[in-house]
């Protein structure tokens, strides 16, 4: 077992880093790191020296693929607290970021899912290099896109949010901007002037704006554009439930419809109901109202099957075949769903 930290912090006045830590792991988060940087973001917050906190992550291959996900699906089985420790304390460190005084700028590069998103698209700044890829892939493991994804995927351009948070759909650098997950683009090879940059003193990281334009080449792009199918996309995802959405990719006869109809129809119907609600809902919310709804919802799919069975099949056993509980959308009730959502008494989360 590593002896090296989880989570590294310095103070580079005017800067003060942080660093995830576990890159054999694709720096998934654990309760103890999203206690740890809620800790020392209150400590910065009154740190006169610090100006500017910037977060990034050891290894190339991923900025945070998301929660543990293994150690949740272990502590939800075995009925300890862990799993609800760790979402209560990662969507209080979601909240902290969101309402941070001081410039929060997010270096990410990789792969950036999941918790990894709730610890970087909060902030002011994301910055993202040539190998940036987004999803918000939960409701293939039974859960739905939360750490504030009903709060920044209904703000996305059209309906770009709610077609993400049904597909799971993988974003790379372009894509990330377009639809704003990602504030600036600069190429990996200047990074290291980026890094001066964020050392010097001034009032603001506007001159991102000026100092690193542009996007990569298209040519490079292998994954489908957002642009490309956008109005398609806003066609289709604007429908007032899910069954209608597919309905209206059912009856467009493009090779992207009918592959994007497909691949909602293999996730967790609970979980794609659950999402289409959330975004639905988190459109006239505010940010901490989002979260404390999120709360609701991941309580009872703690408490719930599909969770479970979706990370036993993608993680576990890894035989990619989960079996969901109702296995068809139409056999999940309206009713079914208002549970998720119902108030939590003395156990909402308190922001």
């Amino acid at each position: 077992m590593s002896s090296e930290p989880e989570v590294l912090f310095e103070n580079l006045a005017p800067a003060g880093y942080i660093t995830l830590n576990r890159p054999k792991a694709l720096n998934a988060l654990t309760h103890d790191m999203c206690l740890a940087i809620k800790a020392q973001l209150d400590a910065w917050r009154d740190d006169d020296e610090i100006e500017r906190v910037v977060i990034r992550a050891a290894g190339d291959r991923a900025f945070c693929a998301g929660g543990d996900i293994r150690t949740l699906y272990e502590s939800g089985k075995a009925g300890t607290s862990y799993a609800l420790d760790f979402y209560r304390d990662e969507y209080i460190l979601n909240a902290t970021i969101k309402h941070y005084p001081k410039p929060y700028i997010a270096m990410v590069r990789g792969i950036v899912m999941g918790g990894g998103v709730g610890v970087s698209v909060h902030g002011n700044y994301r910055v993202a290099d040539e190998s940036t890829l987004f999803a918000m892939p939960e409701t293939g493991i039974g859960l739905f896109p939360d750490v504030g994804g009903s709060y920044f995927l209904p703000r996305m351009p059209g309906e770009i949010g709610l077609y993400l948070a049904l597909t799971g759909a993988r974003l790379k650098t372009e894509d990330c901007v377009y639809a704003g997950v990602a504030t600036h683009f600069v190429p990996a090879a200047k990074w290291g002037e980026l890094g001066d940059l964020l050392l010097e003193t001034f009032e603001d990281v506007t001159p991102l704006a000026e100092l690193f334009a542009g996007l990569p080449d298209p040519v490079t792009r292998t994954l489908p554009s957002l642009v490309e199918h956008r109005e398609k996309i806003d066609a289709h995802f604007a429908a007032d439930s899910v069954e209608a959405i597919l309905d209206a990719l059912d009856a467009d006869a493009s090779d992207w419809a009918r592959e994007t109809a497909k691949t909602i129809r293999a996730k967790s119907p609970i979980a794609t109901k659950l999402a289409f609600r959330q975004i639905r809902e988190g459109k006239n919310l505010n940010f901490d109202d989002c979260m404390r709804m999120e709360f609701r919802m991941v309580s009872r799919v703690v408490a719930g099957r599909d969770f479970y069975e979706g990370v036993r099949a993608a993680i576990i056993d890894k035989d990619q075949s989960p079996k969901w509980q109702p296995s068809r959308l139409e056999d999940v009730s309206d009713k079914d769903i208002d549970a998720y959502f119902a108030p939590l008494g003395d156990r909402e989360l308190k922001l």
